[in-house]
């Protein structure tokens, strides 16, 4: 008899000694038969006889299965050929599901309603890739294949078959404890409280996986039925640590919360229940690679939460006189099987499916060169899965041209899938509407949409409505409570949907060793994945993106990467790791072109030769510089002095009050922006008073306010929708503003003006001037064709550019002092777009900078300057390969590194933004009656339900009025500055600070936060 298709029972009990013995057998898959074939103490021990006559009892009578003598065995008459009776073995009275049901749920039932679902799982929602990669690794069939995977997934939860589970109910398991079978599990409860059942199942499963036949090495880290233990042990999100064979020897020793021998012969006999019902019997023969095992594992944590909720199992739970016999299990199998599509349906899960589509029909206009090239060339390439780099000026279409090259590279590859990633929460609200739209004309199948940020919920375009209530809570075993709502829109299952659009961070994460990456892995393994703004990024989130990349290659899924201005080196880095993470070890040199494209494939490690394409917008940047002192904190009553910031951006901006045009002033801090309205104000106060004619937009408002600028600012400067509004005259306005103009915003302005920033950040802002065709511009703003930007450069105590105090890290020393150098060669001559973008680009990394610097003292703080940028981001590189998970190929049979992280890497550093200094504040207006609302006219109460839990309209609300705050201002808080107690237990609104705005006799709502009095007003929060 084939091995492979042959369980072993463990049927002994233990003697004086402790020494565990048990008789095993070999049950045939084919003949329903047990035979003996040897015993064992511990899970791995020595010899010894059967005498342990409570199990004996249970396991003879019990269980169904009957005893009887074989003369040929030799055996004594305590030995036995034990053949499959009308019972399975399982002691239905062990519990898996209990809170909010109205009786308990075995654990029998819950393992083969998780089987059923990952089965549908299989056949609806992995890609076919995904599939065909597993079937490779596993030596199987699709068919073979899918029913071990259900194995698997049934087998999650037989650890729950332990004292310290079962105890979570006392008076369930007090009828167990009372059972002569399991007669030691009351003191095992009582003292391994701290087994968590996912760790048993790692235990109990080596030993499944073992009689089964499942390969062992020498080294048990590397043994296939281990690493499936370990796996499976790991779907709460975090993986056990390797066992060692000592501790399976003699595994109550180690883990006494296993129970005796009466609780391991139940953990068997759930399993080869399980088994039975799948009918897997073909056994891998290798350790999975470690994308394969976090794609698997991801699986299986999405079936066990879709087999967990509540309005599933209700209807399920066992009448009275269910005994778990064979029949009873059969019937429960094709209940579950039949009700378990409907599950994966409901919950949004499936595949997106792209029809071949030309781009006229995609897109309501005909394409540019770009995009043409794109979509005529880029077929003949796509052999499978692969990278496409795409860089272009903004304004010249990669979004439409990444989506179009998205729905060909899925085509190609079997993704079935999108993830659209952006570099904040405010561009990825932006792309929503954009990929909504594609995916309603383009896309078939599964196309439920996930917006994805950690504010994404408060979005007007992605709301739910305010009262959330609806869908099933997922049972969670006394662990984090009961989760509720849309399933897609609860933590972690965000890129579980076929569709999906949100900030680069929520794919970062996959790569840190924080609780679920496998589900960040999982759903982004079938997906296309686009990053747009590229290089939008400091050294520690590239490194973050180079390793991400190196798993997406290694997952085979699709990739583009969109950028206005990234630099051949970075370039570089992430298509090298795109193809290491493929299997393509070795380099090769990567020169792309602007604007332009090239492509590799990711299953030969080939590059494309790089397409350079003329621009439809070949435009001539008129660039000016004004070198500047920083007097931005004088007050605005008083006259600015000839030289100083504030003179330059009265002087520039007359000509708006007189002439019209529309400007963007674009600020490098909060603080900053709100000072030079204040001063726009006091100067231009005829265009001030008029409604649109001076605006303000900057990150520090409440949600919903920072949302209501947002849209009357894309309204006021966006596209224009037609021809006719293009022509239209537009209304004099001036828009101050901070960085998150410069990204994913389709704004459009006559002028730009902006503080010195990196010739990156200076470049994309001028994406924002004479972006669209307006023939009727005002004349003062020269060429309607030729976009015009102004920087102003602050000049430091001795006459030199540098960064003003205020603007602390925000932008690196050294690249603001290679801009400005560069800038000043380009004085009085245009800056060709996209001509001349790459170069200059490029230029200002150049390693040789400082050699051509005049001035001794230039190139000598220069290079001061230098050595610390490449100081800090070499440190930061270095804490990312320490902090992230190993490279893909690094992974070897031990699941444990992809969510364990060295002693020294503290919870601050396991985040996509290093040093990220943010908190969230809620204005509570205390009004003079003592009452409390969320705006001073008082007609929006303060949630506060004295004690009760607030409902999830509630906390909407408050989030709409929460207001980002730097984190170091809380070091002021005090207790007033906390929340309500009812709050407390949401752990959105647990962590704000409150701060109570009283009004002064000057009209001013103002609160003090430690020594800071703070502020709110129509400018948002500052600080007086």
């Amino acid at each position: 008899m084939d091995f492979a298709n042959s369980l072993q029972i463990p049927l002994g009990g233990s003697e004086a000694s402790c020494q565990v013995s048990v008789l095993m057998v070999r049950v045939s898959a084919t003949h329903r038969t047990a035979r003996p074939v040897g015993r064992s103490a511990g899970l791995l021990g020595d010899s010894r006889s059967w005498r342990n006559e409570a199990v004996g009892r249970w396991l003879g009578s019990e269980a169904g299965l009957s005893v009887v003598a074989d003369s040929s065995s030799g055996m004594t008459e305590d030995d036995g050929v034990i053949t499959e009776g009308a019972d399975p073995g399982v002691d239905v009275r062990f519990w898996g599901k209990r809170d909010g049901l109205t009786q308990p749920y075995p654990v029998i039932c819950h393992l083969l309603d998780t089987a059923a679902v990952a089965g549908v799982l299989w056949d609806e929602m992995l890609s076919a890739q995904t599939r065909a990669r597993i079937c490779e690794e596993l030596g199987m069939s699709d068919g073979d294949a899918r029913q071990v995977v259900c194995l698997w997934a049934g087998l999650h939860d037989v650890g729950k078959v332990s004292p310290p589970f079962q105890v979570k109910v006392p008076e369930l398991f007090a009828a167990v404890a009372a059972d002569p079978a399991y007669a030691d599990g009351a003191g095992a409860a009582a003292g391994e409280r701290g087994l968590q059942h996912e760790r048993a199942t790692h235990w109990a499963l080596v030993e499944f996986f073992a009689q089964s036949g499942y390969p062992e090495q020498a080294l048990i880290g590397r043994s296939v039925g281990h690493q499936i233990a370990q796996l499976l042990g790991g779907h709460h999100g975090c993986f056990g640590d390797v066992l060692l064979k000592k501790e399976l020897r003699n595994a109550t020793a180690y883990e006494p919360g296993l129970g005796g021998e009466g609780w391991r012969a139940q953990r068997l006999a759930h399993a080869a229940a399980v088994r039975r019902m799948t009918g897997a019997a073909r056994v891998p023969k290798k350790v999975l690679s470690g994308p394969t095992a976090a794609v698997v594992t991801g699986l299986v944590v999405v079936a066990d939460w879709l087999a967990s909720q509540a309005d599933a199992i209700e209807p399920r739970l066992p009448g009275p006189g269910w005994k778990g016999a064979w029949g009873d299990l059969e019937a429960h199998w094709q209940g579950a099987l039949a009700i378990s599509p409907a599950l994966v349906r409901d919950a949004g899960l499936g595949r997106a499916v792209f029809p071949p589509q030309p781009f006229a029909e995609q897109f309501p206009f005909k394409p540019n060169r770009l995009q043409a090239d794109i979509a005529e060339r880029l077929p003949a390439l796509l052999a499978g899965p692969g990278l496409l780099l795409v860089t272009a000026p903004t304004g010249d279409g990669k979004t439409e041209a990444a989506l179009h090259a998205a729905s060909l590279m899925a085509r190609a590859s079997g993704a079935s899938g999108l993830y659209f990633a952006l570099p904040t929460m405010a561009t990825a609200d932006a792309m929503f509407k954009r990929v909504k739209r594609f995916a309603e004309h383009s896309v078939e199948g599964g196309r439920a949409l996930t917006l994805l940020h950690s504010m994404a919920w408060l979005s007007p375009a992605y709301a739910e409505s305010e009262e959330q209530e609806g869908g099933s809570p997922v049972l969670s075993d006394a662990r984090s409570g009961i989760e509720a709502g849309l399933w897609l829109r609860t933590a972690r299952r965000g890129l579980l949907a076929p569709l999906s659009n949100g900030t680069i961070d929520q794919a970062l994460t996959a790569v840190l060793p924080v609780r679920y990456n496998v589900l960040r892995l999982l759903g982004l393994s079938g997906k296309v994945f686009v990053v747009d703004e590229a290089h939008a990024y400091d050294a520690w989130m590239h490194s973050l993106l180079v390793r991400l990349l190196e798993w997406l290659g290694a997952l085979r899924a699709p990739v583009v990467l969109l950028s206005a201005t990234l630099t051949g080196r970075a370039a570089s880095s992430l298509v090298e790791a795109y193809r290491r993470g493929a299997g393509c070890p070795e380099s090769t040199q990567v020169e792309p072109c602007y604007p332009g494209w090239l492509y590799v494939d990711a299953a030969s490690g080939d590059v494309s030769k790089p397409r350079r394409l003329d621009s439809e917008r070949k435009r001539d940047l008129q660039v000016e510089t004004r070198q500047v002192r920083w007097d931005v904190k004088e007050p605005p009553e008083e006259i600015p002095l000839p030289g100083t910031r504030r003179e330059a951006l009265r002087t520039l901006l007359a000509p708006v009050t007189e002439q019209g045009g529309c400007v963007l002033v674009c600020c490098t801090t909060v603080e900053e922006s709100q000072r030079t309205y204040r001063d726009l104000q006091q100067a231009f106060p005829e265009l001030a008073s008029r409604e649109g004619g001076l605006r303000l937009l900057h990150s520090r408002y409440p949600a919903h306010e920072r949302q209501r600028i947002t849209a009357e600012c894309e309204t006021a400067f966006g596209k224009p929708a037609n021809d006719q509004a293009a022509a239209a005259v537009r209304a004099p306005a001036i828009l101050v503003a901070t960085q998150i103009v410069e990204q994913s915003l389709d704004l459009d302005f006559d002028l730009v003006v902006s503080d010195l920033a990196p010739l990156a950040q200076l470049l994309q802002r001028a994406g924002r001037g004479k972006r669209h065709h307006r023939p009727t511009r005002p004349a003062w703003t020269g060429d309607p064709a030729s976009p015009r930007l102004v920087v102003l450069e602050p000049l430091g105590e001795d006459g030199t550019v540098a960064a003003p105090k205020t603007w602390g890290t925000v932008y690196d020393a050294a690249l603001l002092r290679r801009t400005s150098v560069l800038l000043g060669k380009q004085e009085g001559k245009a800056i060709a777009v996209p001509g001349d973008v790459q170069a200059l680009v490029d230029d200002v990394y150049t390693d040789d900078f400082g050699e051509h610097l005049k001035d001794a003292a230039e190139r000598v703080a220069l290079a001061r300057m230098d050595a610390a940028r490449i100081a800090t981001a070499a440190a930061q590189g270095q804490l990312a390969d320490m902090v992230t998970i190993p490279a893909p190929q690094d992974v070897r049979g031990d699941l444990s590194v992809l969510s364990s992280s060295d002693p020294g890497i503290t919870e601050e550093l396991l985040t996509t933004r290093l040093g990220a200094d943010t908190g969230r504040a809620v204005c509570v207006y205390v009004h003079a009656d003592g009452s409390r609302t969320l705006d001073p006219e008082g007609t929006v109460d303060l949630p506060d339900t004295r004690g009760r839990n607030l409902r999830q309209y509630q906390i909407a609300l408050v989030m709409r009025h929460a207001v980002p705050l730097p984190g170091r201002w809380a070091a002021g808080r005090s207790a007033e500055h906390d929340v309500p107690q009812s709050w407390a237990s949401r752990p959105v609104l647990a962590d704000l600070l409150l701060l109570p705005m009283r009004k002064g006799l000057d009209g001013r709502w103002t609160c003090l936060l430690g020594t800071r009095e703070i502020e709110i007003s129509d400018i948002g929060i500052s600080v007086n």
